[in-house]
């Protein structure tokens, strides 16, 4: 069983189950929509068409999303006059889940179950880049065993003091350092006062 039905000056041809794309609706996600212009019903061979509209018939349906449709390029141009603009627009659209379609005493439903996962989100998985509005799971630090945070830290023992050894054996160095350098100074002073003085020139 199939319907034509006509929403925001357009006709589309749908059936129980169908996804349509249609001009903007007002509503949420989720929330149930029904057409109520239906124009013409067809269950087999057998064909109802309105005067305009068909009694009693319609097609209820489940708003999955509104959204920004594809996008198109605008240019514009005057020949010869150096004129040219580029612009672009993205119509407004609703996508909508057809539940059943209703008319001549007989009804066609579909049981299969509406996700509502956007079309943003389904291009995402296609890219391997997961699921959009989910955010990652935080990882607590306080998983960690309360054995582990029981547990005192054992405090290290203190190091052997070694250098109070090299202290001591620096301090004799010195001294003989000193002690060698003593002689060498004595040594060095009788040498300049053995140096005889230059005699005064005498006067003419």
């Amino acid at each position: 069983m199939y319907a034509v039905i006509r929403t925001g000056g357009k006709q589309y041809r749908v059936q129980a189950g169908d996804l349509l794309v249609v001009e903007k609706l007002d509503g949420n996600a989720g929330d149930d929509v029904a057409f109520g212009e239906v124009l013409m019903l067809g269950d087999g061979g057998k064909v109802t068409l309105g005067e305009p509209l068909v009694k009693g018939a319609s097609v209820a349906g489940t708003l999955i999303e509104t959204r920004k449709g594809e996008k198109i390029k605008v240019f514009k141009k005057i020949r010869r006059q150096g004129y040219r603009r580029t612009g672009g627009h993205r119509q407004i659209e609703s996508v909508v889940r057809v539940i059943s379609v209703a008319g001549g005493g007989k009804t066609d439903k579909w049981d299969g179950k509406v996700d509502l996962t956007t079309k943003l989100e389904l291009d995402a998985r296609a890219r391997n880049l997961g699921e959009r509005n989910v955010p990652a799971p935080k990882t607590k630090r306080a998983d960690k065993p309360a054995a582990a945070k029981a547990a005192p830290k054992a405090k290290a023992a203190p190091a052997p003091k070694a250098e109070a050894a090299p202290k001591a054996e620096a301090k004799p160095a010195a001294e003989t350092k000193a002690a060698a350098a003593k002689p060498a100074a004595e040594k060095k002073a009788p040498a300049k006062a053995a140096a005889p003085k230059a005699a005064p020139k005498a006067k003419k």
